[in-house]
Order: C-alpha cells, then sequence, then structure tokens
C-alpha cells in the first residue's frame, strides 16, 4: 500500500474490526462541530410560530428546542455506548444552539470539547443527531411530514488534521 494512501483505521492487518489503540497519541484539545438540519414544512412553522418567542418553539410535549438540547448533550456523552469502536470519553463541552435560518429549516449545532488521545467527531455528530430527532418526536402529532435533510461535520481541530468545512 502506497505511504500516501488513507487506510481504514478500524480495521487490523487482517481487515477485522478494531478498535484504534490511542495509547501513543499525544493528548491534545480537540473540538468538533456537527450541523443537522431539520425540515419542519409550513404547517408545522405556522402552527408553532404562534407561539410568540423568537428562540424557542412548542409543542403539547413541551420546549421544543430544549428539550432537544438536553437529549444531544445526553447523546454526546454516550457516544461510546453507541458506536462500537468510539473510545469512552470525559467530555469537558458540549454545547448546542439550535435556531431556524431565512430558509425556514431548524438548524441543529453540536460543539463537542475534550482533552484527550482522540477525537470527538463522533460525540458531535451524535449529538447534533440525536437532537434532531428529539426535535422530530416533539413535533410529529402536527405532523409526520419532516425531514431530517442532512447531518455533516463543519469543523474539527486537535488530533493529526484540522478540517473546517466552508
Amino acid at each position: 500500500m502506497a505511504k500516501d494512501k488513507q487506510r481504514l483505521t478500524h480495521l487490523d492487518a487482517k481487515n477485522q474490526p478494531t478498535m484504534v489503540d490511542v495509547g501513543d497519541k499525544a493528548v491534545t484539545q480537540r473540538s468538533a462541530t456537527a450541523q443537522c438540519i431539520v425540515i419542519l414544512g409550513d404547517d408545522i412553522m405556522q402552527e408553532l410560530s404562534q407561539s410568540g418567542d423568537k428562540d424557542e418553539i412548542y409543542s403539547k410535549k413541551g420546549p421544543v428546542f430544549q428539550t432537544a438540547v438536553i437529549a444531544g448533550t445526553m447523546a454526546a456523552k454516550k457516544t461510546h455506548e453507541l458506536i462500537p469502536f468510539c473510545h469512552p470519553l470525559p467530555i469537558e463541552k458540549c454545547k448546542l444552539k439550535i435556531y431556524i435560518n431565512a430558509a425556514q429549516e431548524v438548524v441543529v449545532e453540536c460543539t463537542v470539547g475534550v482533552t484527550s488521545r482522540t477525537g470527538v467527531e463522533m460525540e458531535a455528530l451524535t449529538g447534533a443527531n440525536v437532537a434532531a430527532l428529539t426535535i422530530y418526536d416533539m413535533c410529529k402529532a402536527l405532523s409526520h411530514d419532516i425531514v431530517i435533510k442532512e447531518t455533516k461535520l463543519m469543523a474539527k481541530s486537535g488530533g493529526k488534521r484540522d478540517f473546517k468545512r466552508e
């Protein structure tokens, strides 16, 4: 295999799944931000906007964004229990930001930070996803025509290389 060619890190020499050994990696500050887009649709947005609160929407189950923030935080902390080869991490920071953009889509951003030997991309992605699923759950009584449109890593820092999406 060419030196510059990347290989999947969760496969051993015999192509068997394995957890990456991070024992020799340097402990550094690491951070990752992930984003999900949720499309609730015009009917739900109209129904929910009648609350008069520009920073929160409410359903019969309660405050949608506040509940999603709690769920996303809990999920980020439990990522290693959900994804087989994720290391348990002592998360130092988990911040969720949820807002409605100009296209009337709900944007969920999850930023996770840790000082560790491995990154927190999966924790940020898990936190954003579970927050988006919670928004779906909180709003599904109004309509099942809700779309969780996309999930993507927006940025990461620390470790071998940094990444930032335009």
